[in-house]
């Protein structure tokens, strides 16, 4: 059986802006970008997320059903409640600043039997009144599940540094694989050095960190053995980066469930022993994925037949 997979947090519609002054909509949201990454990499994904009472909360529901997601009861908001929008303002280089008008409460979480990785992160973990909940899932979850997170901070939502700390280090305490990007590390720790934070969350919790810096590559660390490397990126055209983190974070995933290094406790201590050669693999397919999403408008994570991987795997 392939493992299942959990996806917790936030989907919305994404507002395009574009230089030219053209304006498109997207099913977005960082965790509803993870969940359909792995959905298009072949993966089991359940996902637990709040609707608006809309026709925007419809169109979602429908992309995610077309991607073979399940959706967890209880997933609409009270009648009259709309989606949450989230706004891009793209330059002309493709990066993307965000605005958002949103809600967050997260439905009753389902019975984890059989789902043996869990992902979270973003907005879904820090506002309130949803990421309280979200800390409770995740930590009945890690008894029998391995856990990831992106911190995918949002300051213009999230508030002050120190208001959201506490919280993204509870989670990364919980986590086996914790991925950020250098913008979230500037922020939240006032410019810090990567490889200093990456060390700080190894000895928090997690056996992989990894860190996205844009065109520069990734900062790659594991905890154990205290082995650091940096990988390049490959050069493409960029549209647009938004969602690129997040088909980063699938492929990534992705990469680790198919090695068998993610998808239960078995799989957690495997990670824990592994080589920066070991997680490679991985790396390089989330990469590839995060090329792909940056190539063409929007968040549009590659399918495996695009990236010319074989099928996976049935497990270890």
């Amino acid at each position: 059986m392939r493992t299942r997979v959990l996806v917790i947090g936030e989907s919305l519609i994404d507002v395009v802006q574009r230089p030219d002054g053209s304006t498109e909509e997207y099913v977005g949201g960082s965790p509803a970008n993870v969940a359909v990454g792995l959905a298009r990499l072949g993966h089991d994904v359940t996902f637990a997320t709040l609707l608006g009472d809309d026709e925007r909360g419809t169109r979602i529901a429908e992309h995610l059903a077309g991607e073979g997601i399940s959706l967890v009861e209880g997933n609409v908001a009270p009648i009259g409640s709309p989606t949450s929008v989230a706004t891009s303002t793209l330059d002309s280089t493709g990066a993307a600043a965000y605005s958002f008008d949103l809600a967050w409460e997260v439905p009753a979480v389902p019975p984890l039997a059989g789902l043996t990785h869990v992902h979270t992160g973003s907005i879904a973990a820090t506002l309130e009144p949803g990421a309280s909940a979200v800390l409770t899932a995740i930590q009945s979850a890690r008894a029998g599940a391995t856990i990831s997170y992106d911190p995918n901070l949002r300051p213009s939502l999230m508030g002050y540094p120190h208001e959201v700390r506490a919280k993204v280090e509870a989670l990364i305490g919980l986590s086996d694989v914790v991925k950020a990007s250098e913008e979230d590390i500037a922020w939240l720790y006032d410019e810090a050095p990567i490889s200093d934070l990456l060390r700080l969350w190894g000895q928090l919790g997690p056996a992989l960190t990894v860190v996205t810096r844009g065109g520069s590559g990734v900062v790659v660390g594991l905890s154990i053995s205290g082995e650091l490397t940096s990988v390049d990126v490959p050069a493409v055209p960029v549209v647009d980066t938004v969602g690129a983190g997040d088909t980063f974070m699938a492929g990534l995933l992705s990469g680790l469930l198919d090695a068998g290094l993610l998808g239960g406790i078995q799989a957690r201590e495997r990670l824990r022993s592994a080589s920066l050669a070991d997680v490679r693999p991985a790396v390089d397919r989330a990469l590839a994925c995060a090329a792909f999403s940056v190539s063409r408008p929007g968040p549009n994570p590659p399918r495996l037949a695009e990236l010319g991987a074989p099928s996976p795997p049935a497990g270890p």
